[in-house]
């Protein structure tokens, strides 16, 4: 493959390189890959009609369309469901291939607040006929995303109060602590399935009580140690 420099000429514009702020610096972190992974929580696996018992981890993906920064979520078309579900993201500062569990922290650059925002309905149609959920996951404008907290600053984060209100009313309330597979333990499997690269976000999963979301209302993320996410509906 040829060699792109500053000079290449492209046959049509690119696109601007996405990017999260990181708290306590005016420089930013470029976004590459979303991971998402499914059903990390028992309460959340039982709310979804699955069973909580710890199986083997499983992803989607959403693209870097999907990355919300400026605090306003687009309600999005050909749904009348669309639910709110507040993660943990993991930036990943250091890319690596099966990665093991006990070096897995070493490849984090920092956490922040996400939503994976879903058209539900959509999604109940995809796994009854055993079809993806990209349309339902991966829309444009499903992940919204609070600046980064970079792990010089709070560590690694293995508990904390996990919570989402729509219009001052709480809906989801979890601990970090209750997450089935654990950040290191996700970083070490997901490596084994794709090299992971600097620039990678994985969301976490998200506690029970996820719920509908309509125009005018607002959402309000906070993940106790790491930071809050507030959003509007428009």
């Amino acid at each position: 493959m040829a060699e792109q420099t500053e000079s290449t000429q492209y046959v049509i514009a690119p696109e601007a390189q996405k990017s999260l702020a990181v708290t306590d610096t005016d420089r930013r972190f470029p976004v590459g890959r979303i991971f998402c992974v499914g059903r990390n929580y028992a309460d959340h696996a039982i709310e979804m009609g699955h069973d909580p018992d710890r199986e083997e981890p499983f992803f989607f993906m959403k693209p870097t369309s999907s990355l919300v920064t400026d605090g306003r979520f687009p309600y999005p078309s050909m749904t009348s469901d669309v639910h709110h579900e507040v993660e943990m993201v993991v930036a990943i500062g250091k890319g690596g291939r099966d990665i093991a569990v006990a070096d897995a922290f070493d490849h984090v650059y920092g956490y922040g607040v996400g939503l994976d925002m879903t058209r539900r309905d959509l999604q109940a149609v995809a796994k009854k006929q055993g079809r993806p959920w990209e349309t339902a996951k991966a829309f444009d404008a499903s992940a919204p995303c609070s600046p980064l907290v970079a792990t010089r600053a709070i560590g690694h984060p293995i508990k904390g109060a996990v919570t989402l209100a729509v219009d001052g009313d709480i809906r989801q309330q979890g601990n970090l602590d209750q997450m089935i597979w654990k950040t290191p333990e996700i970083i070490s499997y997901l490596s084994g399935l794709f090299e992971l690269l600097p620039g990678d976000l994985i969301m976490t999963g998200t506690p029970a009580g996820v719920a509908a979301v309509s125009r005018g209302q607002r959402m309000e993320a906070t993940i106790e140690g790491i930071g809050s996410l507030t959003v509007e509906v428009i």
